[in-house]
């Protein structure tokens, strides 16, 4: 067996060097600098193409280059002006470098680098900013995109699919390299810093440990995403950011004001028991080859889960965690469709356990990643009245046609909340996070070893919580301000969930003034009314880079952004405010000319596509296996031509892959030919965990029978445990008190797992078992030799 690394037709190197990146992160805002090195070793001139992914929500605001010792600042323009600027300076001979978003999705970014000399060298710097989600257990979570995997673009689809151009190297064979330098800053103080990839050691800059400092260590290969957990001493208190204007622009604008962030966490109450929960659940689960793949993207990492297989355990809990009496389906989609029933069905013990049998023989089979279809026939069914629809969707996120399935998504926003899923490294963050906004509902994603069963419970747990509903939001400034929302403000919010607000302060303030302004947000639950009140101070801060600012306009634009092409007056605005804060939407790039003069090009430019990262390395049995640039989006595509195709040629031998026939023959239509798919073994099947097997077990009402199955997860014969319970309490009170204690003495660490099945089955248990509950409880601590509390029983 022998991998293949890449060259060019050529055996040329490729001109990127080298990246190195310098974060700020301050609160919940990453402010970055990317600098790109380049140097040209071919003997003509080259046009460097380097297509890169990008967080949905990161606000891309400054472009430059260093080219032979001058400084070029790149000025943002309407994107056919910047393009059009671009060819008629390569035309010339002069240098220049392009910059922008690619079509059909908002997280892919192409950068150009025209008219290279030979020997000539370039750094370029981009500079974004982004607002970072805390996770579960409180990390706030900072992540540089590195793979981007090849986006499925179905039959007819209109614009390019710029990723199927990419050429494509094996981990560990990338001819660039990554620093990356963070310097972190919290009030609250900075507990610790984790990550996949490997650190230095945390520094610490200040004593009471607000300021820290930390790096990757040398020579870390950019093959995969770089992710920073940081955990702070308090992250879930509220807080506020007033940032000054920006010094000569117009009064009264969105960059010529002070911006306001305020960060809230609602202190929403937990539904009242009494009500029970109920709606429609409908799951979409991609099933495409690509699902075979691990979820984490290192291939030396065994222990890492397939993407279907993972998804299936998860499918399992979420069944098993459903409310008696609601309605549910199941979807699988690829290049076609399928679902369990023609319609949802009421969630009963024979659908429960139908539904988990044929959950149990999923596989990914259904080839490539056409979610817009599913998704219409979803639609196309009625909601059932009384029984809220909850859309939950599993998908490692490879289309392309990323606009268009939001669209879909959010022209029924008003009928359905949207749960999104995004597995495994590369999956879209535009796709993801933008179907989950568009239908008031949230996003999660899944890496590395990160158990995705656990992410898919939290987010069942708030769709089983009631709508908050008619949030408002009032303020009280002094005489002379008045604060205006950027966008339409928050339109959910869901118990422990972070809340982000936007708002410009107009005016003038008067200096014998308070400098203290306060607002209110109010919102209703379950028919009652709630406040929250939070001060802050009027001390507006300078900051040159305006990160802010730069996030207001990132969020108004994509609130512009999602409307139709019918809708003028916001594509209007949504430009006007993109030239005016410097941040790039769909209708603008960046473009950067050196102005000195150059010799007019005879014939055209060699193009050089800069590689990414193979998903996982490719085993094949021999011979070069052409890429071909196809698909290329009007960024990508220039007057320099595509300069020839590039080649794999082969080079060390390296064990069989851990990845399916199913999951190379995907990535064959966008990437290799058919040879690379043959002779390869696919992953084992790992058992089941006596955790799912237990889960598996119970019945829909929340019981588990006392069965040999139950008896073997619990290490005794069914005779014995039948012969140990207690006096006038049914089989199945006894079976269901021993699994309960069974998941405290064995599953704490999955606890997020299995609560609201047990919270089902401690429901059921009250029902039927009454004043026995408390000695079943002490007899079953006695079996299993265990000291639970009655307390975890409610009694």
């Amino acid at each position: 067996m022998t991998v293949c690394g890449l060259v060019t037709n050529s055996r040329e190197p490729v001109p990127l060097k080298s990246i190195s990146v310098g974060v700020v992160v301050r609160g919940f805002v990453a402010d970055v600098v990317s600098e790109l090195r380049y140097h040209n070793e071919e003997k003509s001139p080259v046009e460097v193409v380097f297509v890169f992914p990008l967080d949905d929500e990161a606000a891309v605001y400054a472009f430059e280059g260093l080219i032979g010792g001058t400084r070029i600042e790149a000025q943002i323009r309407e994107k056919k002006q910047a393009e059009q600027e671009y060819e008629d300076a390569l035309s010339e001979g002069r240098q220049a470098f392009l910059l922008g978003r690619e079509e059909n999705t908002s997280d892919i970014f192409t950068c150009s680098l025209g008219n290279l000399p030979p020997d000539g060298e370039a750094m370029l710097k981009l500079s974004y900013v982004q607002a970072l989600a805390p996770e579960p257990d409180g990390a706030i979570r900072f992540v540089l995109p590195a793979v981007l995997n090849p986006r499925y673009a179905p039959q007819g689809s209109e614009g390019g699919n710029v990723t199927k151009s990419i050429p494509r190297v094996p981990k560990g064979t990338l001819p660039y390299t990554l620093s990356l330098s963070a310097m972190l800053e919290s009030p609250y103080g900075i507990n610790r810093v984790e990550s996949k990839c490997t650190l230095e050691p945390l520094r610490y800059r200040a004593e009471d440990r607000t300021i820290a400092q930390v790096s990757l260590a040398e020579g870390h290969q950019f093959d995969r995403d770089v992710e920073l957990l940081i955990y702070y001493e308090d992250v879930h208190k509220p807080s506020a950011l007033l940032e000054a204007g920006k010094p000569g622009a117009a009064p009264a604008s969105l960059m010529g004001d002070p911006a306001l962030l305020l960060t809230l966490y609602p202190s929403v109450p937990a539904p009242k028991p009494s009500q029970k929960a109920t709606g429609e659940f409908l799951f979409l689960l991609d099933r495409s080859g690509s699902m075979e793949c691990n979820t984490e993207y290192s291939s030396d990492s065994p222990d890492s889960p397939m993407r279907i297989q993972s998804a299936k355990e998860t499918l399992i809990l979420l069944l098993k965690s459903l409310p008696l009496g609601c309605y549910f389906n199941i979807y699988g989609f690829g290049s076609t469709y399928d679902s369990f029933y023609p319609q949802s069905v009421e969630y009963t013990q024979e659908t429960m356990s139908k539904s988990l049998q044929r959950v149990k023989e999923l596989q990914a089979d259904l080839g490539g990643t056409e979610i817009l279809q599913p998704l219409q026939a979803i639609y196309s069914q009625p909601c059932r009245e009384g029984y809220p629809r909850q859309l939950f969707v599993f998908t490692d996120g490879e289309v392309f046609n990323t606009d268009e399935v939001i669209a879909e998504v959010r022209r029924h926003s008003s009928s359905h909340r949207c749960f999104s899923f995004g597995i495994g490294e590369g999956a879209s963050t535009a796709l993801i996070k933008g179907i989950a906004r568009a239908a008031g509902g949230s996003a999660e994603f899944i890496t590395g070893k990160e158990r995705m069963q656990a992410k898919a419970l939290q987010s069942l747990k708030k769709a089983l919580q009631p709508a908050v509903t008619r949030i408002s939001l009032s303020w009280d400034l002094p005489p002379g301000l008045k604060a205006e929302l950027v966008g339409s403000g928050p339109q959910v919010i869901f118990q422990g969930q972070r809340c982000l607000i936007y708002a410009q302060i107009r005016g003038q303030h008067q200096s014998s003034g308070s400098t203290e302004g306060t607002v209110v947000l109010q919102y209703q639950f379950q028919d009652q009314t709630f406040k929250e009140t939070m001060k802050f101070s009027l001390q507006a801060q300078e900051s040159d880079r305006l990160p802010v600012h730069r996030l207001a306009a990132q969020a108004l634009l994509q609130e512009l952004e999602g409307v139709g092409e019918k809708e003028k007056e916001k594509q209007r605005l949504a430009l006007e405010t993109s030239l005016s804060s410097g941040v790039v939407c769909s209708q603008t790039a960046y473009v950067g000319i050196n102005t000195e003069l150059g010799k007019p090009l005879q014939g055209p430019l060699t193009r050089r596509d800069v590689p990414h990262p193979y998903l996982l390395p490719f085993s094949a049995p021999g011979g070069p296996a052409v890429i071909n640039s196809v698909g290329m989006s009007s960024m990508s595509r220039r007057l320099v031509g595509g300069g020839g195709p590039m080649y794999m040629m082969c080079s060390m031998p390296v064990p069989p892959v851990p990845c399916s026939a199913d999951c190379m023959n995907e990535i064959e239509d966008t990437l290799c030919s058919e040879s690379l798919c043959e002779d390869v073994e696919p992953t084992p099947k790992k058992e089941e965990s006596p955790f799912l097997n237990l889960v598996s077990l119970q019945n829909a009402d929340g019981s588990w029978p006392l069965d040999s199955d139950l008896a073997s997860i619990l290490g005794l014969s069914e005779a014995e445990i039948s012969s140990k319970s207690p006096a006038q309490v049914a089989l199945n009170a006894w079976a269901t008190v021993l699994a309960i204690l069974w998941l405290h003495i064995n599953a704490m660490e999955q606890k997020d797992e299995w609560e609201l099945l047990e919270a089902k089955a401690l429901s059921w248990l009250h029902a039927t078992t009454g004043p026995q509950l408390a000695e079943c409880v002490k007899a079953g601590n006695a079996m299993l030799g265990s000291g639970v509390s009655p307390d975890v029983f409610e009694i």
